[in-house]
């Protein structure tokens, strides 16, 4: 491949696994983890994150573009306005969104994060 393309592969990195921070989540016992195969070193940012059942509070400060691969969650900003994610969905979220991530089934998606 191209050393100007870069596949978002989960075989490009290891990936970083964890959980939200225990004051972040809502329900459940949600985990995640994170294959990061891109960082330009100035704030972009490009992988795979994948996450179990769960729901949490998220707070945006950047900007982040996803694309649903699988599964499915539910993404309620603090006005109640509710978004459904269903693979081959992507969304922009802005700076400023706040409210929760949900996971009904685990979902996994490509990113793209520019703070």
């Amino acid at each position: 491949m191209s050393e100007r393309l870069l596949k978002l592969s989960t075989d490009q990195a290891e990936p970083d696994e964890g959980a939200p921070p225990a004051e972040r989540i809502v329900s459940g016992n949600p985990s995640n983890k994170t294959w990061n195969v891109e960082d330009d070193g100035a704030g972009l940012y490009a992988g795979i994150w994948e996450s179990t059942p769960g729901e949490r509070r998220v707070e945006y400060s950047e900007w982040e573009f996803c694309h649903i691969l699988s599964g499915l969650s539910v993404l309620t900003e603090d006005d109640g306005s509710v978004t459904t994610l269903r693979p081959g969905d992507g969304i922009v979220i802005r700076p400023g969104f706040k409210g929760t991530w949900r996971v009904v089934e685990t979902t996994r998606k490509h990113y793209v994060i520019k703070t």
